[in-house]
């Protein structure tokens, strides 16, 4: 990246140099970031189901669910199919003021394992833009597990997840695990690249909590104690977001208990969920998980968000300067091969683990909107609102 500069025009040759240095030492800590990661992804140990396992917990797996009348019925099949006692579990379905006939699937199924509420009973006319945390809530206050499971209603789960959830709870006597979950694709390019970008976001959540640099985790697979939920109150504090039922979540769980949260790294224990079917609800999505960020009270995490996102956004400065003077496109062209590089390094055993290697064949072709993404979806969600499930939320 060392280019020779002009000899003339000082203030200019000042900034240039300035630049080149930030880009140089954005370069050497995201390339020492994705060595981090790498390790700790390496490092996470893979949980095996102990032989003979008969599980001694009763599992209340609670589902919100709003508008979700296509997919509740594949979700709830799934449960019901699962390996786990029929007397140590129950679902609980949480209508949240659906306008399909989400509650009608749910009650056709008939089953003594199964529940379904409507979120209006429990809140009635209170005001609030925290509607999943709100059906959550009302799913634990109906439930008798003791622990409670929480998926999405377009999720399905392999036959032993609840078995794998429970083994690493009952051995390991943890508050909360955070388990595996990954996209389900069709040959769209928008799905495909959704689906390499959320399989590095899991990978960085299992390297995160070996390596304790910052908890994360996902709703659509997260489990965690009932009692310990009482007693921190549950989302007391944190439900004036409409987001972060699950991070949030965490972020109590770990201030009162700290220590107490387990990673299920297994391929039994994997939930799919389907990927946003375009580029406008993609784009709506991540604005809502970045609208989480000015809550991040871990001062690991978000210095870790902060460098990811300055180095993304390096790129955009470095093709527009690059328009006037060709130099910065040289810098540009050696900091995308060496994040190219590493993040392939990073990538290639999570994919495998996910069954997913045949997709990264697609990887250096959406480098440039992965770039360009992170860092409108960064900016918008920091000070705007998006909307999701038919809600506007600002």
């Amino acid at each position: 990246m060392i280019t020779k500069l002009p000899g003339r025009y000082p203030e200019a040759c000042y900034s240039m140099m300035v630049l080149y240095f930030s880009c140089l030492l954005l370069t050497i800590c995201y390339v020492a970031l994705m060595g981090a990661w790498q390790w700790g992804w390496q490092r996470q140990p893979e949980f095996k189901l102990p032989d003979g396992y008969e599980p001694q917990t009763f599992i209340s797996v609670i589902i919100p669910a709003r508008n979700e009348a296509q997919n509740i019925g594949k979700c709830i099949k799934a449960i019901l199919a699962q390996k786990y006692p029929k007397h140590l579990l129950e679902i609980i379905v949480v209508d949240d003021h659906s306008e399909d006939d989400t509650a009608g699937v749910v009650k056709a199924f008939s089953v003594p394992q199964l529940k379904c509420f409507s979120l209006k009973d429990f809140v009635g006319e209170t005001k609030t833009i925290a509607y999943k945390k709100a059906a959550i809530t009302a799913g634990i206050s109906q439930s008798k597990g003791t622990l409670i499971v929480t998926t999405d209603a377009d999720c399905i789960a392999q036959e032993n997840w609840l078995q794998n959830i429970a083994a690493i709870f009952e051995k390991e006597h943890q508050v909360m695990v955070v388990a595996p979950v990954i996209f389900s694709c069709d040959n769209s390019l928008i799905q495909r690249f959704q689906l390499i970008d959320f399989m590095s976001m899991q990978g960085i959540t299992a390297a995160a909590h070996k390596l304790r640099l910052g908890n994360m985790c996902n709703g659509a697979n997260l489990a965690f104690s009932k009692a310990a939920f009482m007693q921190i109150g549950g989302y007391e504090g944190v439900n004036n977001m409409a987001s972060g039922d699950d991070y949030l979540l965490m972020l109590k769980l770990n201030k009162s208990m700290p220590g107490k949260i387990a990673y299920l790294k297994s391929q039994q224990a994997i939930v799919s969920t389907p990927p946003q079917p375009d580029w406008g609800s993609f784009m709506q999505q991540r604005i809502r998980w970045s609208s989480k960020s000015g809550r991040y009270n871990d001062a690991r995490l978000t210095m870790i968000l902060i460098l990811v996102y300055l180095f993304n956004l390096s790129f955009l400065v470095l093709a527009i300067l690059g328009i006037f003077n060709p130099v910065y496109l040289q810098w540009l062209l050696v900091m995308l091969s060496i994040k190219i590089l590493v993040e392939h390094l990073f990538l290639g055993p999570i994919a495998r683990f996910f069954g997913k290697k045949n997709e990264l064949v697609y990887f250096i072709l959406l480098q440039p909107v992965h770039i360009i993404y992170i860092v409108i979806a960064g900016f918008l969600g920091f000070i705007g609102g998006y909307k999701w499930k038919g809600r506007r939320v600002r």
